[in-house]
């Protein structure tokens, strides 16, 4: 037999060759940071800083107006006609217009009873007030009890109607247009619409129908929303915070100054000719609410916000459950403006400076840049401006516009005000997911119609305060570990150990924050746990 022999290379080869590729690569890397990295970067830069810029100067200009009202201004609900109904002997309860109240609900198992006792409860004469209970439940069980729940309401004398039907097409939209074809909903004057989780005071109506009595002009009444479990977790108290500031200031400047808002689907009052008007519901969205709420405004119907009445309702508490939300909100408006924004423009119902507001801040502003400058700006810009030092953000820009920006968001919730900086982290790490959404809404991707009901909880947490709620131990690791929020903080951590070592910016601090809130929410540490039903 024959003998094999070895050749023993030396190490030094080795890390000779190993030297070699390292040096082509920093050479090549060199050679194409210059005509091709830098500018683009540079490039990005630009464009961030103008969206910027742009964002800064929505967010003052609406908390001016605000606060002008507020210090000067007289109520925007004081300029319009209010007045309480008066008994007519000789009308009788025909002097009431009458009311449908529509409740749509799917597997809704935690909140139903809330939500069907609380619309029953509302204050109006019995005659003229019809309770429609749309379910488009897919499971039987709760099917059954939904049913069950509005037998026991019509027992008591309410004027109640249980609506299935045989799909989901349309989701939402679907069922309330298919709930308003039947003959006692189109003799309805008014329709409220609550979702499942909401539940109004008995005096909603008395607040609201008044506005849209006494005032022909007004298509749309919205309420607020107040929240029942903004204590539950830190998650529901940064949605808390954005929300709050979404009422207290956008809202409330859009009503006060062009009339015109985003219905946000629920705790709101259509008057039924205004929304046959501007073509009923449709499904072509997400974002059925905000796409009757601008055809509605293009027909020259104007909208009221009541900050002063609110109306109870619950915050997802699951991150899950928040993910598919935002991807629902961010994803409609975005596909929405495309659908719409060349019949805006040659609208000739409305003013030049309504489709202004409408197209640029209602829309782009609000809708599309504020998404991607978070993300673009906050959690890719900056962090790569460390690893390419001949790209200078100027101080303005990563200090004093994110700070006012920051203090005008804080104005919305007082009592939160301590927060600011968790409030900070969350929302860029959400605006990953936003971007994302944003984009697929634009270009219609994949996931463009997604529909996911946000899971709802009720008072399933209040029955074992003490309790702690496990998850089981099958659950699936991709359900848990989110790869993306991972592989951002991630990247982010490595840019903020080179500002720390080599940098000259002194980001690191930032950066390292931002990573662990990416790193936190991708190991799924965020959010309250899912109590087993």
């Amino acid at each position: 037999m024959g003998t094999i022999s070895t050749v023993k290379l030396p190490v030094e080869s080795f890390t000779s060759a190993g030297n070699d590729i390292a040096g082509q690569l920093m050479m090549i890397g060199g050679q194409i940071r210059a005509p091709l990295v830098v500018p683009l970067l540079r490039m990005l830069m630009y464009v961030s800083l103008a969206m910027s810029i742009m964002l800064f100067m929505e967010k003052v200009y609406m908390a001016l107006v605000v606060a002008f009202k507020k210090l000067f201004g007289k109520k925007t609900e004081k300029r319009y006609k209010w007045e309480s109904f008066k008994d007519d002997i000789e009308l009788g309860n025909s002097a009431y217009p009458l009311v449908l109240v529509q409740v749509p609900m799917f597997n809704e198992r935690e909140v139903y009873q809330l939500s069907i006792g609380a619309a029953c409860g509302l204050s109006w004469p019995s005659d003229r007030i019809v309770i429609q209970v749309l379910d488009d439940s897919t499971d039987p069980v709760i099917k059954g009890m939904v049913q069950m729940e509005c037998e026991k309401w019509a027992n008591k004398g309410i004027n109640i109607h249980y609506q299935v039907r045989d799909n989901r097409k349309g989701y939402k939209a679907g069922a309330l247009k298919e709930g308003l074809k039947h003959r006692y909903a189109n003799e309805c004057e008014y329709v409220v619409i609550f979702d499942a989780d909401f539940q109004p005071e008995p005096d909603f109506l008395w607040k609201t129908i008044p506005f849209l009595h006494h005032n022909s002009e007004l298509g749309l009444v919205q309420a607020r929303w107040k929240f029942a479990n903004s204590n539950e977790c830190l998650m529901t108290r940064m949605q808390e915070m954005s929300l709050d500031y979404h009422f207290k200031v956008e809202q409330e400047s859009g009503s006060s100054t062009h009339a015109f808002f985003g219905f946000n689907g629920t705790a709101g009052v259509w008057r039924m000719i205004a929304l046959n008007e501007a073509g009923g519901w449709k499904d072509r969205t997400t974002v059925e609410d905000m796409d009757l709420a601008v055809r509605a405004s293009l027909r020259g119907w104007k909208f009221l916000y009541l900050g002063s009445v609110k109306v109870k309702n619950e915050l997802p508490s699951s991150f899950k459950a928040y993910r598919y939300q935002q991807h629902r909100w961010s994803c409609g408006p975005a596909n929405l403006f495309r659908k719409m924004v060349f019949e805006i423009m040659t609208n000739k119902r409305v003013t030049l400076w309504k489709k202004i507001h409408v197209i640029y801040s209602f829309f782009f502003v609000r809708k599309v840049v504020a998404h991607i400058v978070t993300f673009v700006f906050y959690c890719v810009v900056i962090p790569a401006t460390v690893m390419v030092p001949e790209v200078m953000v100027p101080k303005w820009g990563t200090v004093y516009i994110p700070t006012i920006i920051t203090l005008l968001n804080a104005v919305g919730t007082p009592r939160s005000i301590h927060l600011l900086v968790f409030w900070i982290l969350f929302e860029n790490v959400m605006s990953l997911h936003r971007t994302k959404a944003t984009l697929i809404g634009l270009f219609e991707a994949q996931r463009v119609n997604e529909w996911v009901v946000t899971e709802k909880h009720g008072d399933a947490f209040k029955a074992k305060p003490t309790t702690k709620q496990h998850k089981k131990l099958g659950f699936k690791l991709s359900e848990r570990l989110l790869v993306l929020e991972l592989s951002v903080g991630l990247m982010l951590f490595v840019c903020a150990s080179y500002d720390l070592a080599f940098g000259k910016y002194r980001y690191y601090i930032y950066l390292y924050l931002q990573a662990a809130a990416f790193v936190i929410v991708g190991l799924g540490y965020i959010g309250t746990e899912v109590p087993n039903t």
